[in-house]
């Protein structure tokens, strides 16, 4: 194991309830520091506090699991890809020879006891064998973890429910209570472990062997060998298994898997491709940039695995509550079986301990417990689908409650790809002296600005070389400053250049587009504007944003007033501010936060990375944003459309509405059988309905958020 953190996978847990007790022990372990337990995924995070011996903690894990729930196997991360489906169900149903010898007994009874001819105690006998085959795990468990002091979970409740059935000589309903409780079980776990493949289907799992070139040879590789600067080649109908750049070939890609695009990319010599793209119609070469852990669709998968770790309120409220409730009605179901034959006239103790079992049955809290984070990461899984990474069931609930959106301008609502629209040139410089000190600052910088004004030397000329710069120093918020042949040229925001070189009339000319300025030794040499384009879909997404309630849009920049009131005005968005450093725009958000606004920021910079951990919601684009900016944001998107945001707001929603149906219906369902048990109109059949039969239906509805389109 490492010393900091590690990860293994709890094989066959699916019960919530008992994910929930084995988390809470183990952070009570004095070498973990934090563990956090993924019941879609089975994977267990651990944070832990000092180092120690792999194998050794291993075995404590899994002696503490053992002590908890049967049939559960810690193992290594690496030995079972998390995101393929139990095989657990299948080998579950081979071990249950048990349940289905009690099952087929228990039919013969109900079926030609009265025709068989057996006396009574033989049919007493039968039923009690029936009901031990049955009843067997859920026996032992119950037993166990009473030695344990674990006894209020679904276990207990049942032996004391079934046993006290055979007291009042019930002795048919009590061997059915246990076999519809233990086939709802199962088909409980069948659609838990069926909505858990749902959503890890989304997204397939890690490579398989990779096609390296090496000279002319071809050679196999496994994706974890391949290093970067080696050439793959990947052929039509392949998924691209690791990112880098195309060095021969063109033809169309299918990004839908992590951008989720519907429609095919044209990619050519020179293009950055991402690991999970599908190469459709003819073969490309491509030098590998990043090992297959740093690949974006390694990323991916992890920050989906572990998004749901990180818990919405209402999980936490529903697994607290949970605690609280189930003794309540415990102590209930003991007061309802004898206070009531105390003091009401004629009531007989047997009508009123029935009631009271009923009441143990219906009180289980298993339909809260492990739907509402399914659904949650159900929401998470869907939005991946649709190219948009949420990090947390909580930043999914946090998206209902957003009213302002405030957004960054350059890469977020334009394209952030310039174009040299004017060189205007101070008096005794030229335009080509001017635009070469501009590509000289700029050489090895790769912001969008720098690359255009490259570009632009580059095509007026090819036959010039650019000066080195001796010195390269970034002035935040302000510009750069460099040394070319002995000379200090600044290249920056105008109120920076205005006050290095005192000029002021070379500023009050009313210039379209993001304007560059340039001086040296004090002296005012001129400016460079540039323009930048739209998004494609920057209206759109600004008109769905309206259609979703969302009252303010409000867009805040480094960029020029004229250019930001340009994009402003053409969005119509409600409010913007130009020129502001990063720490303005922290400063701009705090103020919309002190009047109550709920605030998403969405930008792509590196300076964006401060305001975006600040927001009530962090939205990075993150096809070209920055690093700093995706590792900040709690929400990206992959596709780099801002009308995705819209789209991330309905997934929230549906995925509230769904978690909220859920917490009605197991409510509403367990008080109105609770109700009907204490005055004597439920049996236990419907009790066994309100307890695994709407844990069944809250599962199933869960994963409607998958079919969000």
């Amino acid at each position: 194991m490492d010393h900091q953190k590690n990860e293994v996978i709890l094989s066959g847990l699916t019960c919530a309830n008992c994910a929930a007790v084995i988390e809470d022990k183990i952070n009570k372990l004095p070498w973990v520091s934090e563990a956090r337990f993924n019941l879609a995924t089975q994977v267990l995070s651990l944070d832990m506090a000092e180092p120690g011996d792999s194998d050794l903690r291993k075995q404590e894990l899994q002696d503490l699991i053992d002590r908890v729930e049967d049939g559960v196997v810690v193992m290594d991360r690496e030995k079972q890809d998390s995101l393929k489906g139990g095989d657990h169900i299948v080998s579950s149903l081979k071990s249950r020879w048990g349940e289905i010898t009690g099952a087929a007994l228990f039919l013969f009874l109900v079926l030609f006891r009265d025709r068989s001819g057996l006396p009574g105690w033989a049919i007493v006998t039968f039923f009690g064998v029936s009901y031990l085959l049955i009843g067997r795990t859920v026996l032992w468990s119950a037993l166990k973890n009473i030695r344990h002091g674990r006894v209020m979970d679904e276990n207990f409740l049942m032996v004391v429910a079934t046993i006290g059935a055979f007291a009042i000589r019930e002795y048919p309903e009590a061997a059915a209570v246990m076999l519809f409780y233990q086939i709802g079980e199962y088909f409980q776990d069948l659609a838990v472990d069926r909505s858990r493949r749902s959503i890890r289907n989304l997204m397939d799992s890690k490579p398989g062997q990779v096609l390296v070139k090496l000279g002319e040879e071809i050679h196999e590789y496994a994706p974890e060998d391949v290093v970067p600067g080696m050439e793959i080649l990947v052929r039509p109908g392949d998924r691209i298994p690791l990112d880098g750049v195309v060095t021969n070939g063109t033809g169309l890609v299918d990004t839908s898997a992590l951008t989720g695009e519907s429609y095919p990319r044209q990619v050519a010599k020179g293009a950055a491709v991402l690991s999970g793209f599908v190469c459709k119609e003819s073969p490309l070469e491509i030098e590998v940039s990043h090992t297959l852990a740093e690949s974006a669709y390694s990323r991916i998968i992890k920050m989906v695995e572990e998004s749901s770790g990180r818990k919405a309120r209402s999980e936490q409220f529903i697994t607290s509550f949970a605690r609280v409730y189930t003794p309540i009605v415990v102590v209930s179901a003991l007061l309802l079986a004898v206070v009531p034959p105390l003091i009401l006239q004629g009531a007989l103790f047997s009508d009123w301990l029935y009631r009271a079992l009923v009441f143990l049955v219906v009180s289980c809290p298993c339909a809260l417990v492990v739907s509402i984070p399914l659904g949650f990461f159900a929401g998470i899984g869907t939005a991946s689908r649709n190219g948009i990474l949420v990090k947390g069931g909580n930043y999914l609930e946090a998206l209902n409650t957003i009213d302002t959106v405030v957004f960054d301008k350059t890469g977020t609502l334009t394209k952030g790809v310039f174009q040299v629209s004017k060189i205007i040139p101070a008096e005794g410089v030229t335009s080509d002296d001017l635009l070469r000190m501009a590509a000289s600052a700029e050489a090895h910088s790769s912001h969008p600005i720098a690359e255009s004004i490259k570009t632009a030397w580059e095509e007026k000329s090819t036959i010039i070389t650019l000066p080195d710069a001796d010195t390269v120093e970034e002035v935040a918020g302000h510009g750069i400053r460099v040394v070319l042949e002995g000379k200090t040229v600044c290249l920056g925001k105008p109120s920076w250049i205005r006050e290095l070189t005192g000029e002021k009339s070379a500023f009050e000319e009313d210039l379209s587009g993001t304007v560059i300025f340039l001086s040296s030794e004090s002296r005012y040499l001129g400016a460079i504007v540039l323009s930048d384009e739209l998004r494609a879909d920057a209206e759109e997404a600004i008109a769905s944003l309206q259609d979703q309630g969302i009252e303010n849009m409000i867009m805040l920049t480094g960029d020029a007033e004229n250019a930001a009131s340009q994009v402003a005005a053409k969005l119509k968005l409600t409010s913007y501010k130009a020129n502001l450093l990063p720490e303005d725009k922290v400063a701009s958000l705090e103020t919309l936060v002190q009047k109550g606004r709920k605030t998403a920021f969405v930008g792509d910079g590196i300076n964006d990375a401060p305001v975006l951990a600040r927001a009530d919601v962090g939205i990075a684009m993150g096809g070209l944003g920055s690093d700093a900016a995706i590792e900040a944001a709690d929400i990206v998107l992959m596709g780099d459309e801002p009308s995705r945001i819209a789209t991330a707001i309905r997934i929230a929603r549906r995925t509230r509405t769904i978690v909220l149906q859920n917490i009605i219906l197991a409510l509403g369902i367990k008080l109105a059988v609770l109700g009907l048990a204490a005055v004597g109109a439920a049996g236990m059949w419907l009790a066994v309905f309100a307890d695994v039969g709407v844990a069944l239906l809250a599962v199933l509805n869960s994963m409607r958020v998958l079919i969000f389109k």
